[in-house]
């Protein structure tokens, strides 16, 4: 079943994000009360409507119970920022992530129920659309056009299995690099150790492999 987010503002981080989770394979409903950039962005999303992000009745009727995540991207007011937060929680859409400009604004938006809260002059929106993607992205890092490194939390499925016997090299062309536990970093991983709970995989291959993590896992 394909995933489901909202975006709410369409400015460069918003349109950006929109059409990169488009792009993976996910449905996506953008809102703003620009026409003009409604219109643009129309044909490349699964649906575009023209509404104030603040108005309550109007993101009501996006049916929010049924998106796994929203993006509030709002970039003409903070007070439009704070309402279009407290409007998806209160929907019950279970991911919220808010775009502040600065250290202030994303403690204010945390404060109303932003579950996390990205800065747009240093985290690039196609970086957030792939974290949004796979919850289990830790992190991600583009190393080249076509190859990334990526930290995912073990898979329930994964642990108490070895390295050795998941085979996800010869699977997948995947490459595990090291595991995170706690603060402790370990590249010299022993193939043959059952994985634990709740640790941290590193790992490097193609973009497009990696994408597709939430399929293979």
């Amino acid at each position: 079943m394909k995933k489901q987010f909202a975006v709410f503002g369409l400015g460069s981080f918003g349109r950006s994000v929109a059409l990169t989770l488009e792009n993976l394979g996910c449905d996506v409903v953008v809102v703003d009360k620009s026409y003009e950039k409604i219109q643009e962005i129309s044909d490349m999303v699964s649906y575009a409507m023209r509404a104030d992000v603040s108005d309550p009745d109007a993101l009501h009727a996006l049916g929010g119970r049924n998106l796994d995540g929203a993006v509030v991207a709002v970039s003409e007011s903070l007070e439009a920022s704070i309402m279009a937060t407290i409007i998806s929680k209160e929907m019950g859409i279970p991911y919220v992530l808010a775009k502040a400009k600065d250290e202030l604004q994303g403690a204010i938006l945390e404060k109303v129920g932003a579950d996390a809260i990205a800065y747009p002059e240093c985290d690039m929106g196609e970086r957030v659309a792939k974290s949004l993607m796979s919850t289990a992205f830790a992190d991600w890092i583009e190393l080249s056009s076509e190859y990334s490194m990526a930290e995912v939390v073990i898979p329930e499925k994964w642990v108490g299995r070895s390295l050795s016997e998941l085979k996800i090299r010869e699977q997948y062309g995947i490459n595990v690099v090291g595991i995170i536990q706690g603060v402790q970093v370990d590249v010299t991983l022993d193939p043959y150790e059952p994985l634990p709970e709740g640790a941290i995989l590193i790992l490097i291959g193609a973009t497009s492999v990696l994408e597709k993590f939430h399929t293979w896992k």
